[in-house]
């Protein structure tokens, strides 16, 4: 049986490579779906440290096994970047002009390295085969998890549940935070054009009020998640709106606007759709307008299989200390990891990155994001633990 002391103590021994990982990760990220010296990079270490792996799932992702046992597990990382330019003087800072790593998956990335590398030193040990799931296009539809899952990611040897981290700058480094059943909301987009007859502001009458319309057709989206779902966790929030020509005293032809709609019930989430078409539609056709809706449907809801995430908070626990394990409310942030989670078992935790008196605690997606790299002293090693005793 292999020890939470042997997994802490590989853990220190090899966290000054896994921070040099992360480093060289930060320093040239890469957006989605274009993470090719990314997965090159990946390739190499896993490579170093003798992991067997295959590449090329999904273009730059990389899944790397290691074990015999009957029992196969998932770990999973994502290994895009972000459209964000970085406001930062640390030497491992953003070498790529306008990309960033700003959600994390650096650090999700070069922790999985180091639970593969840890877990392979004990490989004679194993009881059990551990998958290691280095995916990209998170942060892009469709998502590079329905791509994995549709390339068979799951299968060969069949996973029978999946684990992944986050990281959480809202937690103090060295807690992490978990929440079982519903966890994350489902992310759609909203694709609006309303179309009238544009003219004279001071002459509304022979004019088909395109901004008016649109005014009551946001009105009226937003008043859908509270009248017809008023106990369903719903968000619908319009983020975006601009016109074709348009002054103080010209109404335009053309309004365009963009929005979101987030969920955590899939027949609500479908039926919604429908009346969120109808409604906006019928209000532009009662004006004698015309409204194109075009909803882009995104990732699931992520729910936390209630079983596996009791095991694997009992698991946090045991390796991090019951004052260092935080249970967290649902958000209505949108992860694909969402789509193992609907095919099998699993179980996404967030890490904390957070640290007030270092003055760390911008956010994820913000030009400042960094994180306390104290959290390498554990994260690896936590992940390794999981997946021995879930």
């Amino acid at each position: 049986m292999i020890t939470k002391e042997e997994i802490q103590k590989l853990n220190q021994k090899y966290k000054a490579e896994i921070i040099r990982h992360r480093h060289h990760l930060h320093a040239h990220p890469e957006l989605s779906f274009k993470e090719n010296n990314t997965s090159l990079y990946i390739q190499q270490v896993l490579s170093d440290h003798h992991i067997s792996y295959t590449s090329g799932w999904a273009d730059t992702g990389v899944v790397a096994s290691i074990g015999k046992g009957p029992k196969v597990i998932g770990l999973r990382a994502d290994i895009d970047a972000l459209p964000i330019k970085e406001k930062s003087e640390k030497p491992y800072a953003s070498q790529n002009e306008g990309v960033m790593h700003a959600c994390g998956h650096d650090v999700h990335t070069s922790s999985l390295l180091g639970a593969a590398i840890i877990l392979k030193e004990k490989e004679d040990e194993l009881p059990l085969t551990v998958k290691f799931i280095f995916q990209p296009g998170e942060e892009k539809l469709p998502g590079g998890a329905s791509i994995l899952i549709k390339e068979g990611v799951l299968k060969n040897p069949d996973i029978e549940l999946i684990i992944g981290q986050h990281v959480h700058p809202e937690l103090e480094v060295g807690k992490v935070g978990i929440c079982g059943g519903p966890f994350m909301a489902s992310a759609d987009e909203l694709h609006i054009t309303v179309t009238g007859k544009g003219g004279h502001a001071a002459m509304p009458e022979s004019c088909v009020d395109t901004i008016m319309v649109s005014a009551e057709i946001i009105s009226a989206l937003h008043k859908i998640t509270g009248r017809h779902a008023p106990k369903e966790a719903t968000l619908l929030t319009i983020g975006k709106i601009n016109s074709t020509g348009g002054a103080t005293n010209i109404i335009p032809d053309e309004v365009k606007m963009k929005g979101t709609f987030r969920a955590f019930n899939e027949d609500w989430r479908m039926q919604a759709h429908e009346l969120i078409k109808q409604t906006a539609e019928g209000i532009a056709l009662a004006h004698g307008a015309r409204c194109e809706m075009n909803i882009i449907k995104g990732y699931p809801y992520l729910h936390n299989n209630e079983n596996l995430t009791k095991q694997v908070k009992k698991n946090i626990q045991e390796y991090l200390g019951i004052e260092n394990t935080i249970d967290l409310q649902k958000r209505m942030t949108g992860e694909d990891f969402a789509f193992y989670s609907h095919l099998i078992p699993a179980c996404f935790y967030r890490i904390g990155t957070g640290n007030v008196s270092k003055g760390i605690t911008s956010g994820v997606h913000t030009s400042t994001f960094d994180v306390d790299e104290r959290v390498f002293g554990h994260s690896s090693g936590l992940m390794a633990w999981l997946a021995l005793n879930v």
